[in-house]
């Protein structure tokens, strides 16, 4: 586990008419703010990486389909410092995710069909907030051939 990181088993209500899968409550510990609500879809396979904010917290769920959620610690001062932390998120793993600032963090969807992850920021999304990296950039050393199988 990356320090800082939260996962909150999600409730998941079924019946004859469907699904209803909870995600986030103001009210919940491990909610700071809300800045906004958006939908990211991954295809079978891809990689999405690498990201860093430096002030968003990130809130995040998959209701459909599966992906590995990596993220490196690089920040010196924390106790999990240049460790990878893989979670796998989905509606078999359906937890709700809760990612600090400052540590990088990319996605493999599995095979077979996309996934659609859900964020709940804290912050608007602005494009001087948010560092990346090339999904094979040296500075992480993470081989995305061993995740999304």
């Amino acid at each position: 586990m990356i320090d800082g990181v939260i996962i909150t088993p999600l409730k998941r209500i079924q019946d004859e008419y469907g699904e209803v899968m909870h995600m986030l409550r103001s009210d919940a510990p491990h909610f700071k703010q809300f800045g906004e609500v958006y939908f990211s879809v991954t295809n079978p396979g891809v990689v999405k990486a690498w990201k860093l904010h430096k002030e968003m917290t990130l809130n995040i769920a998959v209701p459909f389909g599966s992906l590995d959620f990596v993220i490196y610690d690089p920040r010196p001062s924390s106790s999990t410092y240049q460790q990878i932390f893989i979670k796998k998120l989905g509606p078999e793993n359906y937890d709700l995710l809760t990612v600090p600032n400052g540590v990088w963090a990319g996605v493999k969807a599995y095979q077979g069909q996309p996934a659609i992850l859900a964020n709940c920021a804290s912050l608007v999304h602005d494009n001087n907030e948010v560092e990346r990296l090339e999904k094979n950039d040296p500075f992480i050393s993470f081989d995305w051939n061993k995740v999304g199988l």
